[in-house]
């Protein structure tokens, strides 16, 4: 697959990840910050993994939100990271050294 296949890919898939791995993150942090650093008790920072797990959208589609957040952060690691390296490629970053003479 070419680059600009990956660009566009990836530019389409990015705004819709966006606010759901950052809400994830987020709440995870917070909700491991504030047990660990603030002393808060679980039950204090329980409605952080109640959002950051998606259990406020239900039994039947907390699963659901979980595959397409792990998905969706999967595939922009896998594209991200395919662009990198076309581009560190292209760059000449991993040209063989010539032999000297």
């Amino acid at each position: 697959m070419k680059l600009k296949q990956f660009r566009t890919l990836h530019r389409i898939v990015a705004p819709i990840v966006l606010l759901p791995l950052l809400v994830t993150m987020f709440t995870g942090v917070f909700y491991r910050l504030g047990k660990s650093w603030f002393g808060l008790s679980r039950d204090q920072v329980h409605f952080l993994m109640v959002i950051h797990e998606g259990e406020y959208l239900g039994h039947t589609l907390e699963p659901i939100y979980v595959l397409l957040n792990g998905l969706g952060l999967l595939w922009m690691t896998v594209t991200g990271s395919v662009m990198i390296y076309q581009n560190l490629k292209a760059s000449g970053w991993f040209r063989q050294p010539e032999s000297s003479k």
